[in-house]
C-alpha cells in the first residue's frame, strides 16, 4: 500500500498531543522497536508481566500493565475497585447490579475526546459527582463518602475547572483517611514521577509525552494491579494491545525527557507570531498553559470587525487548506486560538504565518 494512495493531507500540528491528529510521531529507535516486536512470537502473557515489570521500575512503582490506551487504563482501574478479587464479579460485571460508587469532582467530568463518566460506567463503577461546575469542598468529597464508595477518581488536567477546587494533594490525604484508593489520570502530563506518592493508581497516556505507539499505563500499588490484571479475561479483552505496541512502548519510555522542549525554547519559536501583529485586528500573546505545566502557547486574538473574519472562521480555513492547519481551539467563542509550538519546526511556524496572512490579506 502506497500512502499516497489514499489521498491524505499534510497536517501542520499546532494544537499539541490530541488524539485526533494521532497524538505523537515516533523516532527511529521506536519504529525499530516495534519493528523487532511485530516480528517475533512470544508468550504474551508473559510479555504483559514482563513489560508491567520495565514500566514499574521507570515509574518507580510496586507494579504496573500496559493497556491499548489511556482512556482502558481508566475503565479497567475501576473495573478492579469494584470486583477486587471477586472472580464471578469478573466475569459478571455487566450482567449482574452492582452499586460501587466512583467520587469524582463535578469540575473534573470532562470529555477529553470521550466522557470520562462512560470509561467509569464501562468499568462498572457508579459516578457519583460532588460539588458544582464552580468550585467543591473537602467537606463535600469527605461527607460523600459511603460503605458503596470504592474509590475516587481525579483528572490532573488542564480541561478541568482550576478555581475553587481542592488540590490533588489535599484529595491524596482525604483518600488515605477515609482508605480509599485514589485513582490519578496524568495522562496528558509532561512528567510523572512527582506524582507516585498521591494515588494508588496512576493513569498514563503512553504516546503523549512519552510519544510512544498508542497505549496506555496502569502503575501503582501491586494489590490493585493484581485487582485490575484479572479483568484481561473480562473487558480488558477488548483493550487488549499488541507485541509491536508493547515493545515500542518500553523504548519510548526508556528515552523519554521530562520536558520535550524548554520554557526558552518554546519561546523562541513562539515570538515569530509576533509578527501577526503588523495586520490590523490581530493580537498575539503568550501565556502558560492554564494548569501550571511547563507548556507555553502563543494566543491569537482576532478582532472581527476589523479582520472580516471570526476566529472560528479562520481556523476552519486553515484546517481546510492544502496543508491542513491545526490550532488549538478550545477559546474561539471567546475570541482567540492558540499555538502549541510542541510539535512544531521553525518551516511549520513560517508556514502558519504564511497561510494567517494569506488569508487575511496581510
Amino acid at each position: 500500500m502506497n500512502v499516497n494512495q489514499m489521498k491524505l493531507k499534510r497536517v501542520i500540528n499546532a494544537s499539541g498531543k490530541m488524539s485526533i491528529l494521532g497524538v505523537s510521531t515516533f523516532s527511529n529507535d521506536v519504529i525499530e522497536a516495534m519493528r523487532e516486536g511485530a516480528q517475533h512470537y512470544y508468550e504474551m502473557d508473559e510479555l504483559y508481566k514482563e513489560s508491567g515489570k520495565i514500566v514499574a521500575q521507570y515509574l518507580n512503582t510496586e507494579s504496573a500493565l500496559v493497556t491499548n490506551s489511556a482512556s482502558s487504563a481508566i475503565a479497567l482501574a475501576v473495573a478492579g475497585l469494584v470486583t477486587k478479587d471477586d472472580a464471578y464479579l469478573v466475569e459478571h460485571l455487566h450482567s449482574d447490579p452492582i452499586h460501587k460508587e466512583i467520587i469524582i469532582m463535578k469540575g473534573h467530568m470532562i470529555d477529553y475526546g470521550a466522557p470520562v463518566s462512560t470509561m467509569i460506567h464501562l468499568g462498572g463503577g457508579y459516578v457519583k459527582e460532588v460539588g458544582y461546575a464552580n468550585g467543591c469542598t473537602l467537606q463535600q468529597l469527605e461527607l460523600a463518602v459511603t460503605e458503596q464508595t470504592v474509590g475516587i477518581i481525579f483528572i490532573q488536567s488542564h480541561h478541568c475547572v482550576q478555581k475553587n477546587m481542592p488540590s490533588l494533594q489535599e484529595v491524596s490525604k482525604l483518600a488515605q483517611e477515609k482508605q480509599l484508593p485514589l485513582i490519578l489520570d496524568i495522562a496528558a502530563e509532561e512528567t510523572f514521577y512527582k506524582y507516585t506518592n498521591l494515588a494508588n493508581l496512576l493513569i498514563i497516556s503512553g504516546s503523549k509525552a512519552i510519544e510512544g505507539p498508542t497505549s496506555g499505563i496502569i502503575a501503582g500499588d501491586r494489590q490493585y494491579i493484581k485487582y485490575v490484571q484479572q479483568h484481561y479475561q473480562g473487558i480488558g479483552r477488548a483493550m487488549k494491545i499488541g507485541k509491536e505496541g508493547i515493545f515500542g512502548l518500553l523504548k519510548a519510555l526508556e528515552i523519554y525527557k521530562h520536558e520535550q522542549l524548554s520554557k526558552q525554547q518554546q519561546i523562541t519559536l513562539l515570538d515569530h507570531f509576533f509578527e501577526l501583529e503588523k495586520i490590523s485586528g490581530l493580537q498575539v500573546k503568550i501565556h502558560q498553559d492554564e494548569s501550571g505545566r511547563n507548556i507555553f502557547r502563543a494566543q491569537i486574538h482576532v478582532d472581527e470587525k476589523k479582520t472580516k473574519y471570526h476566529a472560528q472562521k479562520l481556523t476552519k480555513i486553515l484546517q481546510e487548506g492544502d496543508t491542513a492547519i491545526y490550532t488549538r481551539n478550545y477559546f474561539l467563542n471567546v475570541g482567540y486560538f492558540e499555538i502549541d509550538p510542541r510539535s512544531l519546526s521553525h518551516q511549520d511556524v513560517e508556514m502558519i504565518i504564511y497561510s494567517i496572512k494569506q488569508i487575511l490579506g496581510g
